[in-house]
């Protein structure tokens, strides 16, 4: 049931442009400052999960991994997603509610 609300609380915060996707955008949101939480797909490689846990620890932005490439693209209405950057305080705590009352997180 919180699996679909991130996911419909993703697809709010894209269609308010609130979301950047793929690799590169999301390092470059983290490292400007932009980015208030990052997403990572549980089916992400090791290398990109590292990557991001430690650039966020770093810069201090909120880090979840949460369901699957095809999850994370289909919300955003794009094709697989490996990791995305939410730019607005309100989705992101949001989210990040979600997430800290499921356990499964």
């Amino acid at each position: 049931m919180n699996k679909n609300k991130i996911k419909s609380l993703i697809g709010l915060a894209t269609k308010a442009r609130k979301v950047v996707s793929g690799e590169f955008s999301t390092e470059k949101a983290v490292r400007s400052g932009q980015a208030k939480l990052v997403v990572i797909a549980e089916d992400a490689s090791d290398n990109t999960k590292k990557k991001f846990r430690n650039m966020c620890a770093y810069y201090q932005v909120p880090f979840e991994v949460s369901h699957t490439k095809e999850e994370l693209g289909h919300c955003m209405g794009k094709e697989y997603r490996a990791s995305l950057a939410v730019l607005d305080e309100n989705f992101a705590g949001a989210i990040l509610k979600i997430t800290k009352d499921d356990p499964i997180y």
